[in-house]
This record gives C-alpha cells, sequence and structure tokens, in this order.
C-alpha cells in the first residue's frame, strides 16, 4: 500500500474543501453552489452555518448571494439527510441522499412516530398518520407554500398531542413528509439566522421530483462524492457519515474502483482515478463556522484536530466555531458584545505570520457578518468562554 501522511492529506484538505485564496468558487451564487458541492453539502441544522460555510469557500460571495442559490436559483435545496441531520445540496446530490440514505432515515422515523401516536391513544395509528399526510400535503398544495401554524389551521387533526413530547403532531407530521422527500423547506421568516421555514411540495419548489435512482445506484454515487472529497479516509469514517449500515457501505464500495492506502498505520480508501499527491498545505488562515462540513466531515479528526476537541466540541460531538492554519485547527473564535465583534483564541503557540494571517481571517467575516450576531446552536466550552469575555 502506498504511504499517505498527515501533511498530505491536510494539503488536500485545503484544495478540495475551497480553504485558501487560490482554490475558493466564484462569489456569485454559481460559486455558493460550487462550494456547497466541494464538501459533498452543507450543514443546515444551524442556519447561520450554511451561509458561514459557503462565504468561507467563495471569493466575496454575501448573504444575498446564498439566498439566491437556495431560493431564487433553488439550486440549492434544504433536506433531511444523513443520519437525520438537515443539510443543503446541489441537486444531483440531493437525489443521491434522499435515494441512499433518507428512505432509511425516514422508515426509522415513521415507525417511532407510530408508536408515539399509538400510546398517545390514537387509534389505528399507521392508518391515521397516513391519513393526516395526505391532508397536509393537500393543503400544502392548496397553499403553494405555508408555515407549520397554516397547515395546523388547515388540518385540525394535527393538534393531536404527543405524550412522548408534549407538544402536538404538527412538527412530526412534516419532518416525516420532509424525509420522505414530498415537501421541502423554502425561504424562512425574517432573517437568514431563522428557523422558521416556509414548507412548499418537493415537485412545486423544484419544479419537478428528485431524479429517482435505486437505492444501490444511489449509495454508489454518494460514495463516490463523499470519498472524492473525504478521502483517502477510513472505511469507518464514511459508514459514521452516511449513517449506513457495514453491508451497506461495502456494497457502495465495491460498485467502486478504489485503492487501499496507508494512514499512518490505519488502512483508507481513495479513488483509483484521483491519486493524492505529497503536497504542502498552504501557511493561510480561515474562521469556519460551528457544525461547518469540513470538520463534521470525518469521524476519526485527529490528523486535523491534534488535542483540541475537548475544547472545541460540546458532549455530543457536534463542533463549534474554528481557527485554521495550513490545514489544520489550531483554535476557535466567538462573537462578543452586542456589536457582535469577532474574537479568536488559538490554542497552541502558531507563530507571527499565522496570528497575522489569522487577524485577517477574523476581519473578513466580521465584514461578511455586518453586524449580524450569531449563536451556534450547540455551545461549546471555548465559544462560551470567548463569548462571556
Amino acid at each position: 500500500m502506498d504511504k499517505i501522511g498527515v501533511t498530505a492529506r491536510r494539503a488536500r484538505l485545503v484544495a478540495r474543501h475551497r480553504l485558501s485564496a487560490g482554490t475558493r468558487a466564484a462569489g456569485d451564487p454559481a460559486g455558493v453552489v460550487d462550494a456547497a458541492r466541494s464538501v459533498l453539502g452543507l450543514h443546515a441544522t444551524d442556519p447561520a452555518t450554511v451561509h458561514l460555510s459557503a462565504m468561507a469557500r467563495t471569493d466575496g460571495a454575501a448573504v444575498a448571494d446564498v439566498e439566491h442559490a437556495l431560493y431564487t436559483d433553488r439550486t440549492l435545496v434544504r433536506m433531511l439527510g444523513m443520519r437525520r441531520t438537515v443539510w443543503v445540496l446541489d441537486r444531483e446530490t440531493a437525489a443521491l441522499v434522499q435515494h441512499g440514505c433518507a428512505h432509511t432515515v425516514a422508515a426509522t422515523a415513521r415507525r417511532r412516530l407510530v408508536g408515539h401516536l399509538a400510546e398517545s391513544g390514537v387509534d389505528d395509528a399507521a392508518s391515521w398518520l397516513a391519513d393526516v399526510e395526505a391532508e397536509t400535503l393537500a393543503a400544502l398544495h392548496a397553499r403553494g407554500e405555508a408555515f407549520a401554524a397554516d397547515l395546523t389551521a388547515d388540518v385540525p387533526r394535527l393538534r393531536t398531542r404527543i405524550a412522548a413530547t408534549g407538544q402536538n403532531a404538527t412538527t412530526r407530521v412534516l419532518l416525516q413528509l420532509a424525509a420522505d422527500g414530498h415537501i421541502v423547506r423554502g425561504r424562512p421568516r425574517g432573517s437568514w439566522t431563522s428557523t422558521q421555514y416556509r414548507w412548499s411540495p418537493t415537485a412545486a419548489w423544484l419544479g419537478g421530483e428528485l431524479t429517482p435512482l435505486p437505492v444501490e445506484e444511489a449509495q454508489a454515487g454518494l460514495a463516490r462524492r463523499w470519498i472524492a472529497a473525504f478521502g483517502p479516509a477510513p472505511v469507518s469514517d464514511l459508514r459514521w457519515f452516511t449513517g449506513w449500515t457495514a453491508r451497506e457501505t461495502t456494497r457502495a464500495l465495491a460498485a467502486l474502483d478504489t485503492v487501499e492506502v496507508d494512514l499512518d498505520g490505519v488502512p483508507g480508501r481513495v479513488l483509483a482515478d484521483d491519486p493524492v499527491t505529497d503536497d504542502e498545505p498552504p501557511a493561510e488562515a480561515v474562521l469556519l463556522p460551528a457544525l461547518d462540513p469540513t470538520p463534521m466531515g470525518w469521524q476519526s479528526r485527529d490528523w486535523f484536530l491534534g488535542p483540541h476537541r475537548e475544547r472545541l466540541f460540546d458532549r455530543t460531538g457536534n463542533i463549534g466555531p474554528t481557527v485554521w492554519w495550513a490545514g489544520r485547527v489550531v483554535g476557535g473564535w466567538a462573537q462578543r458584545g452586542a456589536g457582535g465583534e469577532v474574537v479568536v483564541r488559538c490554542l497552541e503557540d502558531v507563530g507571527a505570520e499565522a496570528a497575522a494571517a489569522i487577524e485577517a481571517a477574523a476581519h473578513r467575516v466580521a465584514t461578511q457578518l455586518a453586524g449580524t450576531r450569531v449563536t451556534p446552536r450547540f455551545r461549546t466550552p471555548l465559544e462560551k468562554e470567548l463569548t462571556e469575555g
């Protein structure tokens, strides 16, 4: 096996994920789509992540460019995908995710929801859910787009209380319809940091259904895209990222032409037609937001994270805002005060050149935020320390 060291992996990470000046995408809506595709997709559990992750990988794109790609061109779509996480994906990748991952998420969610409805006293819960889904879809088609509260007014049975959560059924039913690919989140109410989304039928929003694909084909296509963006990497990282079973992972890899490589004593995979070159990562800095797809792309992160996990992750495995230098994490950042001042802290001695570059990167992020205050949904130790001063 060819041996691939940490330095080469970091250089490839920077290049593939567009984290240096020479690799960033164009600063327009098309460039935003390219940026999302370069990391397979953008984490969207926290809405601010979508915009900050895209802007970090483009040469001057603004919030308006991200919104244009999402809501005007609709070349990006927000959907439920791997590991029951919300993502923003280009249309082709969205089809791979829907048929390669989301179908399993949807089946699991349906079993759980039917069980919770039965526990709440709903007779023949599976049939009840199917009827309410049909009513909700009909109401949404009639409106064209709607907030959850609008649909609850149209479909009174959505007010049914679910004992397990103490809330009505609206959110769970809408998430089920989304996981099954019937509806998508559109433009939110208020600013780009809002989570109150309008819902639309998928075919109406996109001008047609996502391309139907056999599960095996979708999983092979998704595996290829992940390895191209995140490889070389251990097979266990691919399985973790997708949420697949060992059998599904093995089957997807068998459909691809990959080669095994030695990652400092750990076997990894890379596409056979995509060799890793022995490059050095550029001496450049970038600030990435909480839940950015780069640090969240692998389960095994020590080769770029070093000893900083405890300060930068919360207890459930969500990463906060990070500072990067030459392809590795060296610290974190946050916003402080009413004006949203961007403050950084390095967790190791990076030297004067790196420190100056990091300050310049912080200024770039502050300019992009333009005074908007963003609080990560999942707070991490360092982010909280910096926020509190």
